[in-house]
């Protein structure tokens, strides 16, 4: 199978983009597939496809840009020259743009090739129904949000034209189903990006405790409770810890953690590493006690959860939404707090560094979880999808509807 991916890939910035690079990981070790055509974002670095197992030959076309009116037009121009077997679209709502209207055209190229009877499957990462528009930092105007949630529904409709639509939690099957009647959703796990051969040995090393935390920061995501809690432990227990806060902005709040960073210059003992390169994030997880969600809301299935699973990492989260649902549907385990309350962050965060065996209690439980969905097993189940995609498309030939 010769199989196209529509994504982001690093070294973009553009979300969803890592994901995609362990999907093209494990897709390029599978026997059936013979190539891989990366339909990517234009960026000023060259794409990271440099891999060491053995696996297909990989092919890049950056044809699309974040908010460009043309990446429809582009997008199909190039499936039309790589002539695929298959589309995989790695999607988010504002994955082609944040500008309405350059969101839109991108999405409606799953229906282009359902329409060219090219099998495609949309992995879907979040829902609008399941996403707090404020606290993602979208608006906080009823009334917009009003709109959004047209907008939304509208979107979903669209994506749902896909031959199949790939989620990842059962939560979101059950909404598209009730809401929009759809027949061709279907639950794929997250999945773990890395699973160590060997189990964790959960040791951390000597020094001070690395109090850990990971992603996009300033719309749902801040990180100032976190540091007041930490601060709060140590003036409980006089532990030496160090709060580690890494990633970067988010887009919609630039300047964010710049400003906390300048708020915040009279608390000792607070890092900021800035982006994280894939080759760093070993290390960064490695090397922390314990890894804080600090969220307000949440807008998917966690990949920093994942992460921290395949390190054996005791995990500090919110009692809240999607989080609270990968705990009960997957099996990881953690240390909850209420999102609005330092106080009860302090006490979660507390609990697991004065007490190693709970610590550790937890990293097992949570290894165990996230090697249970391995990219290579989550790989597998996509090429599963396509395969009943193609079976059932072989008495129909193939259709061009749009040439571009």
């Amino acid at each position: 199978m010769k199989l196209a991916i529509v994504t982001a890939y690093p070294p973009s910035k553009v979300t969803l983009n890592e994901y995609a690079f362990h999907l093209v990981k494990h897709f390029r070790q599978k026997e059936t597939i013979t190539e891989i055509v990366l339909l990517t974002d234009k960026t000023e670095g060259t794409k990271d496809i440099t891999f060491t197992e053995e696996g297909c030959k990989i092919t890049v076309k950056e044809c699309w840009a974040f908010n460009s009116y043309a990446n429809i037009i582009n997008v199909t121009k190039a499936i039309n020259s790589t002539q695929p077997d298959a589309v995989l679209f790695n999607l988010q709502f504002m994955k082609f743009g944040d500008k309405k209207i350059a969101a839109a055209l991108g999405l409606m190229l799953p229906l282009v090739c359902k329409l060219k009877k090219i099998p495609n499957v949309v992995l879907l990462h979040n829902i609008l129904e399941e996403v707090d528009l404020g606290s993602a930092g979208f608006t906080s105007n009823k009334f917009m949000q009003k709109v959004y949630g047209f907008i939304g529904t509208s979107l979903t409709k669209l994506i749902l034209q896909a031959d199949t639509v790939a989620v990842t939690m059962q939560k979101y099957v059950t909404i598209l189903e009730e809401k929009y009647n759809a027949k061709n959703v279907q639950l794929i796990p997250h999945g773990t990006f890395e699973v160590t051969e060997e189990q964790p040995t959960y040791s951390i090393p000597e020094g001070p405790l690395q109090v850990m935390t990971f992603g996009k920061f300033g719309t749902y995501k801040k990180v100032e409770g976190m540091i007041e809690a930490v601060e709060m432990v140590r003036a409980s227990t006089g532990l030496d810890l160090e709060v580690v806060i890494a990633g970067t902005d988010n887009p919609n709040v630039p300047g964010y953690l710049a400003k906390v960073q300048e708020d915040y210059k009279h608390v000792p003992k607070v890092r900021f590493t800035g982006y994280v390169e894939e080759h760093e994030v070993p290390t960064l997880f490695n090397e922390c006690a314990v890894t804080v969600f600090p969220y307000t809301s949440t807008t998917g299935s966690s990949g920093v959860l994942h992460q921290a699973g395949s390190y054996g990492k005791a995990v500090v989260m919110p009692d809240l939404g999607d989080l609270a649902l990968l705990v009960k549907d997957e099996g990881y385990q953690g240390e909850f707090f209420e999102p609005t309350s330092v106080e009860s962050l302090a006490r979660a965060i507390e609990a697991i560094v004065t007490n190693e065996s709970y610590r550790i209690a937890l990293g097992k439980a949570n290894y165990k979880a996230a090697t249970a969905y391995p990219m290579s097993k989550i790989t597998e189940m996509y090429l599963n999808a396509f395969s009943t995609i193609i079976n059932s498309k072989k008495s129909t030939p193939n259709v061009d509807v749009i040439t571009a």
